[in-house]
Order: structure tokens, then C-alpha cells, then sequence
């Protein structure tokens, strides 16, 4: 068995010397602990002890202690304390320097976002930098203080994410293939790793133990999508690597499916690269090493969250791409015009720069990769159709040395002449093109075929594509969407694909009996919710404003308020791009480590242009080039259509960090993580009741109506526009009064939302509607009459059939037979569970009334009855107490060894 390994350094403690900083770092539980030495004393460079050893909380208290009465000024004084605690924090960003001393980013604050089978993800929102040299030493710059500013104004506490024990960098698909590896391909490299480490007991016992031992799995993360890499890389080689967290931009968001009670997981995760990184304008196309411009990968997981386990539960994904034409072209943007001319920059007839996009994405997603332009192809004066003509001639000249099979398939389709049109539905045409991308690409799924999709097979699930192994289905390929800004077109067409893919996860999970998916179900208003807010987000870093068009404005329902947003937005994107956006781009670039100041070099506000920093070869010429026509990396080809990523060889083995642990370690015990058993939880700061849930902000809150969120609703109905005006919130203040004298109903979905709603703040003006009452509406007596016509319906409507005509003899007959089976079964049930339940009551202590009278009543108590083998237990332990010791077991020398690798190494 695999598991993923949760970082032991989750709490972290800044204590603070004249001549060192001591950070101390613990699990959640304070058992484990470890400690980082910082120098102070060096004006310039960093110097960084790990002792790696784990430390008990007994350990750390006495150790600090020392250091306290070590670093006191006099001995014996009190008043002036040698070690002081600075700052208290939930991680390290990184070590950045500039042109004095280094600087310590911490978090200080996170809010959790998601939780993928148990795995939490969590929001920086806020952080803390400190310089670490101390004021005698101190070099002063008289241009630091203007680099701290713009590196600060990469503002930490908006859409950066991280995770202590779920590879954020990657796709499912990858974290849950790696848990999955052959055991004898794991056992090398547990092998290698223990030599390599101090324990004296890494994997003593545990291969006696009966298959107790579990090997924990480590991941080397993408760079691609790591955000401090480079804020890292100092320490990345002497530190233990519970100490580095990697963290990702870009967009997480997280809603509960709630399907009759069962708790399914929607979550939406955009990873924005790294690479090429910056804003509208000023990042356009690719650079030299085939990364482009706005590159984010967005991915969609479903999971029942009944199920917590990776290995036992039910996960499924969908992976799609968007970003800039892998070209070189840009804008202009000195002419201050809202759409300033594009420009080719650089002849590429080899396609070179595309060549190292594709690769890159064959290596990570395997074939086919499907390219779905949504440029502009007719147009008066040639201004979009350029991008597109150079994109075909590129993708032809490549698909020339692929074999067929797995060449790149390209869809152009003008979005904005489809929209403009009267007689097209646009949305109708995307999800054409959705259907034969989702079936080209299949989809993530951690379990097989289920047996009611094999007996009734669906017609498009049997064309489905994608590669079907023994444990499931994996995606292979990918979809990659741009416009020529990849934001309002790119997002409705990545959503019209995410439904698409939604509807078929749904029925791989066996939720749905055809993988179809309508609009104005709660499913897919929740969705569609989910990648507006998405959209919204990955809008405003690359833009500067939220969406102009959004899907509602493409089904042309949106209302006419809309269109007086959607000119402010446009305003906004403007004002952003012509004013901000180059502050903004210089703080990216100094965030990421593309520009590192130093002495007797221009300074990053004294640039005419960054175009240097992004395109490595202007500045030395390469030694080795590649192949025109073998453009691929090597090895890549002979897996296809299987991403080289997640095959097993040496090469990706060599990624992995694999170490064995007892079953029962915390450092792979994903139930100690999520629920924390050692910590007083309260509902009102539980995030399973805090998230967007179907039932309570979706569904309608009419009497008689459907809970299925795959239901069709009236555009009104929804619980959200229902609760949207005066009249409705006076309605449901009405009924939130009503609610103290109904009965709750037994469902998990009721007490689920209700729990929701109660921990609201201002519960009147959320509108939230308790779903243990009984909706009462105020109504006179003609508005009753209709109600009554629409809820009471015939049963030959419900049922089928009419049930005033007699039921024949046979069906009595067999009705009868069903009977009696349902009484003599019943009768065994009862019989059983009156033995069952004498059985379990015996372990527990009894309480007799002693008086007949209920209210006010004495009980006796009986002890409880104890089995044998805590009988024995317990007599040995009486033995023990009176000198007479019993012989050690093999049992016994495990958990003394088990005891002393905890206590002392």
C-alpha cells in the first residue's frame, strides 16, 4: 500500500536572538518537532542550520529554555528575556535578497479552500517579511526600500495556494498513478531513501508486522507551476524538505453536489504558470523556450466525499489548457487604442517555438492535443486572422513528422461571428465541439466500468475515448483553447467543455443514468457559478478587471443591467492596462527571479524593456539545437498516447522520495489530519458546512418541488433569485418563524443545510432558508386553489398507473407471497437484533430505574461486564505489581521499539 506524506511542519514559531533566529516547526498534533538555526550576524549571505532531527515537545521546551537563559544579558536577570518570540506562522514562502541583507517570508494567516479525499487546501491570506541580519551588522542601500515595494506589491494574500500533503503542482490523474505504482518498484527506492536518513529504525519490523508497513510517497513538484521555486532555491539542498512549501496562482473553488443527501464534491483548480508570466498587454505569445503567455491549466474534480480515502473512495477529473498562441507576436500599446495592431515579431518558418510548446505538453498530457481557436476569421482589416493563419501553418508543418494517430488536431471556430448572428445558438454549436473533444481526450476516473452502465450501455460512453486500464480510465490528451486574450470567449468555451466532461463523470460515478447535463438543473447553475468565479479571477490577474461576456451573455438571457457592467469592466480592463500594468509586471518579474538585482547593474525601473529577461537566447547563443523534424524529446513518442510523465521508468522514479512507515505514523495518517481528534472542533468553523451547497443556495424553496439537482427549473425558481427581493426575504423570515414548531425530517440533506444556514452572521439579509421548515406562504384563497391544482396531481400521472381498478389474481398472488417473505424476514431481523444488541449491552453500564416515576427518577447501576482478555491484562499487571514479571513476547519488543524510535530518535 501507498500513501501521500503530510509535511510534520505545519506550526511554525519565530524565537529571536541578537545573534541567530530560531524557527521552530511542529505537526498539528505538537508531538513532533523540528528546528531551524538562522544567522544574524552575516550581512549579506544566508546561513541556515538543520540539525534534521525530530524533537519532542519536552525536547523543544528544554531547548529553548537554554537558549533563553544562555542569551540574558546577566546571569540570573529576568527582566530582560535572551530569547523573544517574534512572529507565529503556517509556513515559509521563501528567502529573498535584493541588494543588503536576505529577507523571511512567512504566512501568517490561511483560510481553507478545498479538501480533496481528506487533503486540505488552503488561501494565503496574509504574510509577514522579515529581515533577517540584525542592525549592527546592517548594510544599508539607498535603494532597497524601493525593491521591497514593488516585490510587496505582488500581493500574497490574493489567489495563492498551497497544501501540506496534496501535490498541488499536479493533476490527480498524476497523484493518484504514483499511489498506485507496483510495490517492487517502490521498495528500491524506500530502500535508497533509508540509507540516506539518520533513523537506526526506519524498516526494522515492519515487514514481520503481517503487510502493516505502508510506503509514503512523495512528489517532485512541476516547476511550471510553482510560484516560489526560486524563493526556495537557497535552502532547497540543507533543509529538510518538510520546511519547503510550494505554493500555486491561479484559482481554487470548491461546492457540494447534495444528490437526495449524498455529498459530492465539485472542485475547480486553475494553476497559472509561472513561466512567461505577466499582464495583457505587455505578455503576449511565447518566449524562446516554448512557454506562453497567460498559461493556465484548469482542472475539475468530483468526488463522493462520503468516501474519504484515496484508495477506497470514488475520485474522477478532467483536465483542459488555455493560453497565448505559441508565436512571437505582440501589441503595441504606445498608441493608447483599445485594440493597438498585432505584430509578428520573429519569422519562425520551422515552427521552432511551437515545436517546444507541444512537446511539453505531449510530455505532460500525452495525445491527442486539440487546439480549439476561437480568433476572429473574417474581419474588414486583417487584425485576429493573422494569429491564425501563422497557427495552421505551424500546427501542418509539425503534424508532418507525427504519425497519424497522434497528430495535433486543430479546430478553428470564429466565436464572435456566431454570436453576433440571430439565427446560430452559440452555445449549442460549443457543445457539438465539447462532445467530440471529450470523447477524443476521455476522462480521470479511479474505478471501473460500474455494472449498470455494462448492462444498460450508453451509446456515447461506448465511443468514449481516453485510455481504459484495470483500476479505471485515464485521460489522454488534452484541450488547449485560446482567443486572442483567453478570457471571456476562452472561459465560456472551457465551461461548455467542463459540462460536457461534468455529465460524464457524474455517470462514470454512477449519479446520473445518462451522461447528459441540461441547463437550469442546480448542477450545473453550480458549475456554472464555480467558472464564473474562476473566469473573474483569472481575468483580474491578466486583464486588470473581471469578465465583459459571460455565458449567461452568450445564452442572451443576461439582463439588460448587464450591459452597463459590462462597459464598466471594459473601462476598467483599459485603465488597467494603459496605467498599472507595468508596475504590476515588474513586480512579477522580481517576484519570480527573472530579474535579481545586483551591484554596477541597471536597476529594474531603469529597463527600457523586459524582453531580455524572458528570452535567454538574446543574451547567449545555445550549443545545442534541435531537430527540425524530430522536435520531440526523446522517449516521448514510443508511450503515446500515454503522457511521458506518468509512465514508470527510471527517469520519473527519479522524482519520487519514497519512505516506509508504520501503518499507524502520522506522517501518512490522513484521518488524524482531516478530523484532529486531539483538537475541540465546532460546527460553525466547519468547512464542509461553510461551502456553497446545492440544496441551500440552489435548489427552490416551493413546496412539492423536485430535490434532484438534475430537475430542470423555471428561470425564477432557483433558490437564490427566489430570495433575491423584499417580498421573498419577508417570506422567509416567515418561515424561519414557522420553523421552531415543525418537526425536523430525518435526512442528512436537511440537518446538512440547516447547520449551513444557522451559522450565518446575518442570516436576514443572506436570506438563508432553514430546510427544516415548512415553507408558509401568505396567499388568498384563489392563489391556494392553484396550488392545490399543481401539487395534487392523478396517480395514473405519478405512478402509471390508475389505482382505483381492481389488481388482477396473479398480482394479488404475488403480492401476497411478498408479504409473508417481508413477515417471516422480519421476524429474523427482530430475533437477530434482539441477540446483537444483548451482546453489545452487556459491554456497556447498565442503568435500571429504580422508581416508576419518569420526570424525576433514581437509577441503579450495574458495573460492566469485562472480557477475557482484559481480564488477563489486568492480572498481569497485578502480577507485575508484586514482583512477578511474565516473559517478554514479540510483540512486546515491536512496541518497545516502536516507543523508543518516537521518544529518541
Amino acid at each position: 500500500a501507498a500513501a501521500p506524506m503530510i509535511s510534520s511542519v505545519q506550526k511554525l514559531v519565530l524565537y529571536e536572538t541578537r545573534a541567530r533566529y530560531f524557527l521552530v516547526g511542529s505537526n498539528p498534533a505538537e508531538t513532533k518537532y523540528r528546528v531551524l538555526k538562522i544567522d544574524r550576524t552575516e550581512p549579506k549571505d544566508l546561513v541556515i542550520i538543520d540539525d534534521k532531527h525530530v524533537y519532542t515537545q519536552q525536547e523543544v521546551r528544554e531547548l529553548l529554555g537554554r537558549l533563553d537563559l544562555g542569551n540574558r544579558t546577566k546571569i540570573g536577570q529576568k527582566g530582560s528575556s535572551g530569547l523573544s518570540r517574534a512572529v507565529s506562522a503556517f509556513g515559509v514562502v521563501g528567502f529573498v535578497r535584493f541588494l543588503e541583507g536576505y529577507y523571511i517570508v512567512l504566512i501568517t494567516k490561511r483560510r481553507k479552500m478545498a479538501d480533496i479525499g481528506g487533503h486540505a487546501i488552503y488561501k494565503i491570506e496574509d504574510t509577514n517579511m522579515i529581515y533577517i541580519p540584525n542592525d549592527s551588522v546592517r548594510v544599508t542601500h539607498p535603494d532597497e526600500a524601493r525593491y521591497l515595494r514593488i516585490f510587496q506589491n505582488v500581493d500574497l494574500s490574493s489567489n495563492f495556494y498551497f497544501s501540506y500533503s496534496y501535490d498541488l503542482s499536479h493533476s490527480l490523474q498524476y497523484n493518484l498513478t504514483v499511489l498506485r505504482m507496483p510495490l517492487e518498484i517502490l521498495k528500491p527506492e524506500a530502500t535508497q531513501a533509508r540509507q540516506e536518513s539518520f533513523d537506526i529504525f526506519e524498516d526494522e519490523g515492519l515487514s514481520t508486522q503481517g503487510g502493516s508497513g505502508v510506503f509514503g510517497i512523495c512528489s517532485k513538484p512541476y516547476e511550471k507551476y510553482v510560484w516560489n521555486a526560486k524563493l526556495l532555491e537557497v535552502v532547497k539542498n540543507t533543509v529538510h524538505r518538510d520546511w519547503l512549501l510550494y505554493i500555486i496562482h491561479g484559482f481554487c473553488g470548491q461546492s457540494k453536489l447534495l444528490i437526495y443527501g449524498r455529498p459530492i464534491y465539485v472542485t475547480l483548480i486553475a494553476r497559472r504558470s509561472s513561466k512567461f508570466a505577466g499582464t495583457r498587454f505587455l505578455k503576449r505569445g511565447a518566449n524562446c523556450e516554448g512557454d506562453v503567455a497567460n498559461e493556465v491549466e484548469t482542472e475539475q474534480i468530483l468526488y463522493d466525499a462520503s468516501v474519504m480515502s484515496f484508495s477506497a473512495g470514488s475520485y474522477s477529473s478532467y483536465v483542459q489548457v488555455r493560453g497565448s498562441v505559441p508565436l512571437y507576436w505582440s501589441q503595441d500599446i504606445s498608441t493608447m487604442m483599445p485594440k493597438p495592431p498585432i505584430t509578428l515579431d520573429q519569422a519562425d518558418p520551422f515552427a521552432h517555438v511551437a515545436a517546444l510548446h507541444f512537446d511539453q505538453m505531449l510530455q505532460r498530457f500525452g495525445s491527442p492535443i486539440i487546439i480549439l481557436n476561437l480568433v476572429k476569421e473574417r474581419e474588414k482589416r486583417k487584425h485576429e486572422r493573422i494569429l491564425s493563419e501563422e497557427l495552421v501553418a505551424a500546427v501542418t508543418y509539425l503534424n508532418q513528422f507525427l504519425p497519424p494517430e497522434h497528430a495535433i488536431i486543430y479546430i478553428p471556430w470564429d466565436m464572435a461571428k456566431y454570436t453576433k448572428s440571430k439565427l446560430c445558438n452559440v452555445l449549442d454549436r460549443l457543445n457539438v465541439i465539447a462532445e467530440s473533444v471529450v470523447k477524443k481526450t476521455g476522462f480521470f476516473v479511479n474505478r471501473p466500468d460500474s455494472y449498470c452502465s455494462i448492462l444498460r450501455p450508453d451509446e456515447k460512453w461506448n465511443e468514449l475515448g481516453g485510455c481504459v486500464v484495470s483500476t479505471g480510465r485515464l485521460q489522454t490528451g488534452v484541450l488547449r483553447t485560446n482567443c486572442v486574450d483567453c478570457l471571456d470567449r476562452t472561459n465560456t468555451a472551457q465551461f461548455m467543455v467542463g459540462k460536457c466532461a461534468l455529465a460524464y463523470q457524474l455517470y462514470s460515478l454512477g449519479l446520473i443514468d445518462k451522461p447528459n447535463l441540461q441547463f437550469d438543473t442546480d448542477a450545473v447553475r453550480l458549475f456554472e457559478e464555480l467558472y464564473e468565479d474562476h473566469g473573474d479571477t483569472l481575468s483580474l490577474q491578466y486583464g486588470g478587471s473581471q469578465l465583459v461576456h459571460r455565458v449567461k451573455t452568450y445564452r442572451k438571457i443576461a439582463p439588460w443591467t448587464q450591459h452597463s457592467k459590462d462597459i464598466m469592466q471594459t473601462l476598467s480592463r483599459y485603465y488597467s492596462n494603459a496605467f498599472s500594468d507595468a508596475d504590476r509586471q515588474d513586480s512579477i518579474n522580481l517576484f519570480l527571479g527573472v530579474f535579481k538585482p545586483a551591484e554596477g547593474k541597471p536597476h529594474l525601473w531603469e529597463l527600457p524593456t523586459d524582453f531580455y529577461l524572458h528570452h535567454k537566447n538574446t543574451l547567449s547563443l545555445s550549443q545545442t539545437r534541435r531537430s527540425y523534424t524530430f522536435w520531440w524529446t526523446t522517449g516521448v513518442l514510443k508511450h503515446l498516447p500515454l503522457p511521458f510523465d506518468e509512465v514508470t521508468c527510471a527517469e520519473n522514479r527519479r522524482k519520487l522520495i519514497v519512505k516506509r512507515f508504520h501503518k499507524c505514523e502520522e506522517e501518512i495518517d490522513i484521518h488524524s489530519e482531516f478530523f484532529r481528534p486531539y483538537e475541540l472542533s465546532s460546527f460553525d468553523e466547519t468547512f464542509c458546512l461553510a461551502m456553497t451547497n446545492s440544496t441551500r443556495d440552489f435548489m427552490p424553496k416551493n413546496v412539492g418541488i423536485d430535490p434532484s439537482p438534475f430537475t430542470v427549473r423555471k428561470p425564477d425558481e432557483t433558490g437564490k433569485s427566489m430570495l433575491g427581493n423584499k417580498s421573498n426575504r419577508e417570506e422567509t423570515v416567515l418561515q424561519r418563524k414557522t420553523a421552531a414548531s415543525a418537526p425536523p425530517p430525518p435526512s442528512e440533506e436537511a440537518v446538512s443545510s440547516s447547520s449551513e444556514d444557522d451559522s450565518g452572521t446575518d442570516k436576514e439579509e443572506e436570506g438563508a432558508v432553514s430546510q427544516r421548515s415548512t415553507p408558509v406562504k401568505v396567499t388568498d384563497t384563489a392563489d391556494n386553489a392553484k396550488i392545490t391544482e399543481n401539487v395534487v396531481q392523478s396517480t395514473k400521472d405519478v405512478y402509471g398507473v390508475n389505482l382505483s381498478d381492481a389488481p388482477s389474481e396473479d398480482d394479488l398472488t404475488i403480492y401476497t407471497r411478498f408479504v409473508q417473505l417481508g413477515q417471516s424476514q422480519h421476524k429474523q431481523d427482530k430475533s437477530s437484533q434482539q441477540f446483537c444488541s444483548k451482546h453489545q449491552l452487556d459491554r456497556v453500564i447498565n442503568l435500571v430505574p429504580i422508581s416508576s416515576f419518569s420526570q424525576d427518577n433514581i437509577y441503579e447501576v450495574q458495573p460492566p461486564r469485562v472480557d477475557r482478555k482484559s481480564v488477563e491484562i489486568f492480572l498481569a499487571h497485578m502480577q507485575a505489581g508484586r514482583g512477578n514479571m511474565q516473559p517478554l513476547g514479540k510483540d512486546d519488543f515491536l512496541m518497545y521499539r516502536e516507543y523508543i524510535r518516537n521518544r529518541y530518535m
